[in-house]
């Protein structure tokens, strides 16, 4: 198996051209920590002992959940700079609910342009756009840009903070509790691969990630023409077929992290390993759970998104009684190649009543594998339907006379 190996940039000081530090997250080296993280002493694993070097490790099927590998899943580890999964989280999450834009332009303060670590040098009181900044937390984990938007979104990091602990129960990752939003030694702070999972799966339902998950180099622009060339921390975005995201990790305390994902025809994996010895190996661990997952299971198509369904929900009050419907999104059963699961589903309407607009929610698709339900998803009205009128109920009652 080839071997990747972090690619060491020099910081050139010249004018107008600034160089960032992606692979090097060194801090407090050789400080004692007072926290004592809960770990789990077997090597319990599930599945095929695929020899991963990790404290911890766990990869799943993104679309519903399964675990494909787990070592160790739920022990409590410093993860360093895997917690800015969740920081991005927040970011799109305000982004949806119209918090902040993509292309607005906010000021850096003199705290955030001051954070040490990995970063994009950003200047003190210069206005930068939220795209550029989270691009540069995405592709090379800025500790600058996190603070920036943690200001931006909740005026202060410790109440950014608060929200991603909030966030984090909302997802049900109980293993986890962030102390800031940069993944800065600071007690206490800890999460589990299990955790990073599901953090990175519901960060990969936002598709503006994928817009920055997948660049390799870029060039992040200042206002004063000032430029920082920036390479993601994530090799195997280069390196791996199919990866198209992910989230790198390093400090003395945490050792070398590294979440990740790949997607290959309709199957997307999500891989975690937290407390490698070196770079590449946690590199070649998370290839090796990808290898495994990709040779060993399968996806079969089971909804397809936008597809308009046969059947029809009932519409009380309208002018037209009957509206077609089609899934938000697409449903796969993940099933392990050569086995026979059978897999169905069940639709599901809301007590629908007029008007109607386009693209309202008005019922679910349940789907069942092996008679397990496995997801919902939701059903999204084709077509607008106005409230029927007087003179529309009598030509109804009409219609009714002469049948």
């Amino acid at each position: 198996m080839k071997k990747i190996t972090g690619t060491i940039l020099t910081l050139a000081l010249t004018a107008g051209l600034t160089y960032a530090f992606p692979a090097r997250e060194i801090f407090q080296a050789g400080a004692e920590s007072t926290l004592v993280y809960e770990t789990v002493n077997s090597k319990e694993k599930r599945g095929v002992d695929l020899q991963i070097r990790a404290k911890s490790a766990y990869a799943m099927d993104f679309g519903t959940g399964t675990v494909i590998y787990s070592q160790n899943a739920n022990a409590r580890l410093p993860i360093a700079s895997m917690c800015k999964i969740m920081t991005l989280i927040l970011c799109f999450d305000a982004i949806d609910n119209g918090i902040v834009q993509m292309d607005e332009e906010i000021t850096v303060s003199e705290r955030a342009s001051s954070m040490g670590g990995s970063q994009v040098f950003l200047e003190a009181n210069a206005k930068y756009p939220v795209r550029e900044l989270i691009k540069s937390i995405v592709v090379c984990s800025a500790n600058d840009s996190c603070v920036a938007m943690a200001e931006k979104i909740a005026g202060n990091e410790s109440a950014f903070v608060d929200l991603m602990n909030d966030k984090a129960k909302e997802l049900g990752a109980n293993d986890t509790l962030f102390s800031n939003c940069t993944g800065l030694p600071k007690d206490p702070q800890y999460s589990c691969a299990k955790d990073v999972a599901v953090m990175l799966q519901e960060l990969l339902k936002h598709r503006e990630y994928y817009e920055f998950g997948k660049v390799w180099t870029d060039k992040f622009q200042h206002p004063k023409g000032r430029v920082t060339e920036i390479t993601n921390t994530n090799k195997l975005v280069r390196f791996y077929e199919g990866c198209d995201g992910g989230k790198t990790g390093f400090t003395n305390q945490a050792g070398f992290c590294l979440a990740a994902t790949a997607k290959r025809n309709d199957m997307r994996i999500v891989s975690v390993v937290i407390g490698e010895e070196s770079s590449a190996n946690r590199f070649e661990d998370i290839r090796s759970m990808f290898d495994f997952a990709f040779a060993n299971y399968t996806v079969k198509p089971i909804v397809k998104e936008g597809e308009r369904l046969q059947t029809c929900a009932f519409v009380n009050g309208g002018k037209r009684k009957e509206l077609e419907v089609y899934p938000q999104r697409s449903a796969y059963a993940f099933i392990k190649r050569g086995d026979k699961e059978t897999t169905k589903t069940e639709t599901v309407f809301d007590e629908l009543r007029a008007p109607i607009k386009a693209g309202e929610r008005v019922g679910e698709i349940i789907v069942y594998t092996n008679n397990v339900e496995t997801e919902r998803i939701p059903l999204l009205a084709t077509c607008d339907i106005e409230k029927a009128s007087v003179f529309d109920r009598f030509k109804d009652i009409a219609k009714g006379w002469n049948g």
